[in-house]
Order: structure tokens, then sequence, then C-alpha cells
């Protein structure tokens, strides 16, 4: 049952992200003339559709049909994703069949270079602008809570942030010259902001200021690794998610919705916080106080070994909740526009600089590379969350979509630029053949690539 849910989060994600991007070309197509004989959501056999001539019909339509001027709109099989045909064009079809005749002025062929890059650019341009559109709209609509707070409850030991020498109680007042108003700019700052860099930072600790430098390659680690940044704020409380049956928890009388106060006479500051206390007492008696509702309990509970993950557990899934002081901040058409462009680019940048640091060895191929299955676990989960967090997603995802299609790479958009280039630039078309031969080899080389990217996914 989870993994059916998994499948049609993945299907939602990348049937709204694909159609959005082939709506692109399909418009500009026949803004610039051209016949779009298909668009289609879902790939392989025709389900059923609609066009002008047939009206709607199930199946697939005669082999010898020919639709002029009208598009059949279809929905296919497999919830892959979706393509345009577009008459005139050596496209993933491979078929060649119409190019044995003169060109018509409604093909893609005999057009020129610039209708050729418009309808061509079109697809990624869409996905950028969808990116921009949510992430503006939600901005607008939501506006922002900021936790504004940047003292520190509790450093991780061996951490990348402890090894800097940041201390609980240390207030972060600026980040590269950058100040420090919430959470939020502490944590951006620390990852996205001059992502693989160094970083100084100024904090304010027992009345004093002190400088300290956190290393920009062991930080890239730490988030491509997962390991986090080590460091919690202020406010932090550890929330009982989830409680096993029969567990030391149970037991006890914890329960889902429980805050945890504090373990062993110490104020649990984050769920890290919480299960080092449990990992570093294991067989011993662990002392917690808890908050169910408007009461507080405790009980001595003893932590378990389990062997299917090599470590002590009571039994419990935790989240963690923000008590700290908050503020509302509520932005206007324009400044939510200014947003959604800044959050568009910031994806932009961060995509360029992954590639930039595999190649560089300083970020993990397996970690920072996901395929259809981290795709449908991420989307699973964010649709848990909410609306809000699966448009987020998309819009994420919107933006890698874009890029990696405007790549100059074969089978790729940006792979049929360059003939549209080569060709401006030559005055004539590149011959089909090396046009059909290039962009076999490019299909071959992604579905290899989306093979191993699916099997790095199954090893995770």
């Amino acid at each position: 049952m989870e993994s059916l849910n998994l499948l049609i989060q993945f299907a939602k994600v990348i049937l709204i992200i694909v159609s959005i991007h082939e709506l692109g070309h399909f418009l500009i197509a026949r803004a610039t003339g051209m016949r779009a004989e298909i668009f289609a959501i879902g790939m392989g056999m025709r389900l059923f559709g609609w066009n002008k001539i047939n009206g709607f019909t199930f199946g697939e339509l005669p082999e010898d049909w020919d639709g002029g001027d009208h598009t059949d709109y279809r929905f296919c099989l497999l919830p892959l994703g979706g393509y345009v045909k577009i008459s005139g064009m050596i496209d993933e079809s491979f078929d060649k069949e119409q190019m044995h005749s003169e060109p018509k002025p409604y093909e893609f062929r005999s057009k020129s270079a610039w209708k050729k890059a418009a309808v061509i650019s079109a697809g990624v341009i869409f996905n950028f602008i969808l990116s921009f559109l949510i992430y503006s709209g939600v901005t607008f609509s939501e506006g922002k809570n900021v936790n504004t707070i940047t003292t520190i409850a509790a450093v991780q030991k061996g951490s990348v942030l402890a090894n800097s020498g940041l201390q609980r109680g240390d207030k972060i007042l600026s980040i590269n010259g950058s100040q420090m108003e919430s959470w939020e700019d502490v944590t951006k700052a620390l990852t996205l902001d001059n992502f693989g860099e160094n970083r100084n930072l100024v904090i304010m600790r027992s009345s004093q200021k002190v400088t300290l430098n956190a290393d920009g390659k062991a930080l890239v680690d730490a988030i491509t690794q997962k390991k986090g940044l080590g460091i919690t704020p202020e406010g932090i409380r550890v929330v009982i998610a989830a409680v096993e049956s029969m567990s030391p928890a149970e037991k006890s009388g914890l329960k889902a919705g429980d805050t945890i106060l504090t373990v062993n006479g110490k104020i649990m500051s984050g769920a890290e916080d919480f299960v080092n206390m449990v990992q570093w007492n294991k067989d011993k008696p662990l002392a917690l106080t808890w908050k169910h509702g408007s009461k507080e309990l405790n009980d001595t509970i003893i932590p378990k070994y389990d062997g299917s993950v090599n470590r002590h557990r009571i039994g419990v899934q935790t989240s963690e909740e923000y008590l700290g002081p908050t503020k509302h901040i509520d932005y206007s058409l324009i400044e939510s526009a200014g947003i959604g462009l800044d959050q568009t680019v910031l994806n932009v940048t961060l995509f360029f600089k992954t590639i930039t640091g595999i190649f560089q060895g300083t970020m993990s191929v397996s970690d920072s590379i996901g395929g259809p299955i981290k795709i449908a676990k991420i989307a699973g989960k964010q649709a848990e969350q909410g609306w809000l967090s699966f448009l987020l997603l998309i819009a994420s995802l919107s933006v890698s979509i874009a890029v990696i299609n405007i790549l100059p790479l074969p089978a790729l958009d940006g792979g049929h630029l360059v003939f549209i280039i080569i060709e401006g630039i030559m005055g004539r078309e590149v011959p089909i053949k090396i046009k059909m031969m290039v962009q076999q080899i490019g299909v071959a080389l992604l579905l290899i690539l989306f093979l191993l990217i699916t099997i790095n996914d199954l090893l995770k």
C-alpha cells in the first residue's frame, strides 16, 4: 500500500512538471505556425483522447490518421511524463518518414532558426515560470513565520560547528558580514549562501564578541551526508510523533503528541540531543519527565537493544517543535515576486554548485543525485505535510528539470539547440542521418543514466 502511494505521488509530481514543460513547446509551436500533431500526458499506448476530427475516443488512432492542423490531445498508459509531437522535427519518436518529402510551411524544419530556438527553449522557460509562480504565490498567500532567535541551546559533539568552536549559549551575530536576525538566517547562511566556502562567524559569548571560522568543505560534507550542522536553537522541544506497541516507552505511558522535558535532569534541546542521551546510556535507567496535555508526568525507562538497527531504543519516533519567539511577515505582490525570483535563481545556483562539488570531489555522487525512488519518497513526505510543501517540492524539481533539459547534451532540449545554432551558422540543415544517430545515442545514454540512478536509489 505504501509503495502504491509513493508511485501515485511520484506520478503526480512528474506529470505536473512535464505537462507544463510540454505545454511550453506546444503553445510556442502553434504560435509560430507549426503543427503539433500530438499533445500527450503520459507515455506509451494511447488510452483515450480528443481531437476535432474524431471527437472523444478510446484506444489508439489508426496508423494512417492525419489530423492536419488539428492536435490529438491524449492520455497515455504510463504516467512517466508526456510529449508533444511537432511536424518536421527529429525527436525521441525517431520518425523520419516525414523527412523524405520537401519541407512543408507548417513543419519545424521549414522555420527560421529563431522560431526553432523559441520552440525548443519554451519548455525550459515554462518550467522556470512554474517555479517562479509557485514560490511567489506561496510567499504572497502565506507570508513567512520567522523564528527570531540566534542563540544556541546545544552543540553536537564532533559536529562541524563544534569543531569550529561554537558552544552552548553562544548568540550568532553575523556570518560573513551579514547580520543574523533569525534562525532561518543562520541556517541559510551556513548552508545555501556561499556554498562550499569558509564562513566567518561573529558571536556573543559571555558579553564578549568572539570571531570563529567554519570550514566550507566540512559544511558541505555535513549537509550532503545528512549529518546536520550539529546546532540547535533555543526554544526547541522534543515531541513524540509515534510510540511502538509493547516498547519500553509505551509501557511507561508515553503517547504521541507528548513533549519531552528532561532526561536524567537534563533539558532536551532537540531530537538529536534526545537520541544521543538514549544511546549514551544504553542499558542504564533513564529518568524521563514529559508533558501530556497540561499534566507533567515522569517515569524511569531502560532502553532496549534492537539488533536490526544495531542500537538501543525506547520505541518512539520523534519530531521537533519550536516554542520560542516568532514574527510573522506579510509581503506585497512585488516583494513576493522578488522573493520568488530569488528562490528560483538560488535553485539554479545550487544545482551547478552541486555538479561542481561532485567533479571537485567535495560532494558524494550517491548522496547528491536522486532518481525516481528518491523523488517518490520525498514527494510522499511532502504530501503528508500538506499541499504547500508539495507545491514547493514541485517548484524545486521544476527548476532542476529545466536546468538539466537545457544542458547541451544529445536528446535534451539543449542538444536540439546546438543543432539549431550549427544550422544557423552553416545556413543549411544538418543531415538527417547525423541527427538520428546523435538522437539515438543520446536516448541510450539517458536510459543508462536513468538505470544507474535507480540502482543507486535502491542500494540506498
